[in-house]
């Protein structure tokens, strides 16, 4: 412990450490994948879409872009229309998007502990390891997301490699746009920040200069190219397929006209659901989803969706301390983090989608964990190491003894929810 967080070596990249928090992540993850045997909560409605995607007979499930369903139709076709292929895919990504968060937070502010804490924090903050073992699609949105942050950022500290960091960066910015519109808000804000650090720091010659940051040597033209229209073409690709479909449905009549009866499906009003919430619940971490709890292959099983609760809730203070660190004492690393959450909460906070559920969350929750990584690493600098010890500690701790019911291990009985569910929006 005292070597992990001992203050960081800013030359040296701690990329072994990632990889290797990465890689027993995905083998976390992976341990009774195929539990259960049957498709449960969500699979219900994503599964048969994505079968659509393999047989080309109907479309369904028009509420949400297709690329998500087009990589779960993927991962059947690759490991078989089974337990382990329907969600062999979502591992991966889950374990990509790990990764990348661990590299952006190590190009954005050089600190390997910091970088490092955040791989721990988000790996163990329930949400990330549950929804890596699910067919949703989710897991695939926020893993373009981050691995969209990490290209970017890495374009705009390091410019020489800015070009083709962005074609990836870009592809995955449209990419998760494709998977959910929940990326939307964050996928514009890469453009919208060059176009304003450009014009601040060239002022007329913005336009025309090439020698300013965010990224010398490129211009403002071609950084629109490869963050506004390189995005849209790749999320206008994830839409062709529905070109194939003997039976297209509303596909069928143009791509303006798709996304118009799509936001219709999206505010829809749908019947209350008992395991809604809306957003301030999920800053207090106070509602959980219970996404099986049944006797299923031989035994009692549950899957809990809920925060971490050492993280989620020693993350809020802490992302208080990012957002003041970042605007009094010029830490980017600490403003960028702030902003990121705030930015993908503000979704929430004014969307008309009329029922709302925890796993919406899960973007927002992964910069929660980067502040907290911050906020922890400052608290060992500055002297406060049983504190910054016992958070990092305790997030490990919370998550081994969640962990039945977060892989869906077998349970003593059907009482043994109680355990888990200590407060009455957790059952």
């Amino acid at each position: 412990m005292r070597r992990l967080l001992a203050p960081p070596h800013r030359s040296s990249d701690p990329i072994l450490w990632h990889g290797l928090i990465a890689l027993v992540f995905l083998a976390l993850v992976l341990i009774r994948i195929k539990i259960p045997s049957a498709p449960y909560f969500d699979e219900v409605h994503y599964l048969p879409a994505a079968r659509r995607f393999l047989d080309l007979s109907n479309v369904l499930n028009l509420e949400h872009p297709p690329l998500g369903k087009e990589l779960i139709a993927l991962s059947i076709w690759l490991f078989g229309d089974s337990p382990f292929g329907w969600r062999a895919l979502a591992a991966l990504f889950g374990t990509l998007a790990l990764f990348a968060t661990m590299r952006a937070m190590w190009l954005t502010g050089r600190a390997g502990t910091a970088s490092v804490l955040t791989g721990l924090f988000v790996a163990t903050n329930f949400v990330l390891f549950i929804q890596s073992r699910i067919a949703m699609l989710d897991v695939f949105m926020v893993s373009f997301v981050m691995l969209a942050t990490w290209m970017v950022v890495g374009a705009w500290r390091q410019n020489e490699t800015a070009r083709w960091r962005l074609l990836i960066g870009g592809a995955a910015l449209g990419a998760a746009m494709a998977c959910k519109w929940n990326a939307v808000p964050l996928a514009v804000l890469p453009g919208l920040t060059f176009l304003a650090v450009r014009v601040h720091a060239a002022g007329w010659q913005a336009l025309t200069a090439t020698r300013f940051p965010p990224i010398r040597g490129m211009a403002l033209w071609e950084a629109a190219v490869w963050l506004g229209v390189w995005p849209l073409v790749v999320y206008w690709l994830a839409f062709q397929p529905y070109g194939a479909f003997a039976d297209p449905g509303p596909t069928g009549e143009g791509i303006v006209a798709l996304h118009r009866h799509m936001l219709d499906l999206q505010q829809q009003v749908l019947k209350p659901h008992p395991y809604q919430s809306l957003w301030w619940q999920w800053i207090a971490n106070s509602r959980a989803i219970w996404y099986l709890y049944e006797v299923i292959d031989g035994a009692q099983r549950g899957v809990m969706l809920i925060g971490n609760p050492v993280t989620m809730i020693a993350g809020v203070p802490a992302l208080g301390w990012c957002l003041w660190a970042g605007l009094k004492e010029g830490r980017r690393d600490c403003l960028g983090v702030a902003l990121l959450y705030l930015i993908s909460m503000a979704l929430w906070m004014i969307a008309p989608k009329p029922v709302q559920f925890y796993f919406h969350y899960f973007l927002p929750s992964i910069f929660l964990a980067a502040a907290l990584a911050l906020a922890v690493e400052q608290l060992w600098q500055r002297g406060a190491r049983i504190v910054a010890a016992g958070i990092t500690l305790g997030a490990l701790v919370a998550f081994a003894f969640w962990y039945p019911v977060l892989s869906g291990a077998e349970l003593a009985s059907n009482q043994s929810f109680l355990l888990w569910a200590w407060f009455e929006g957790w059952r």
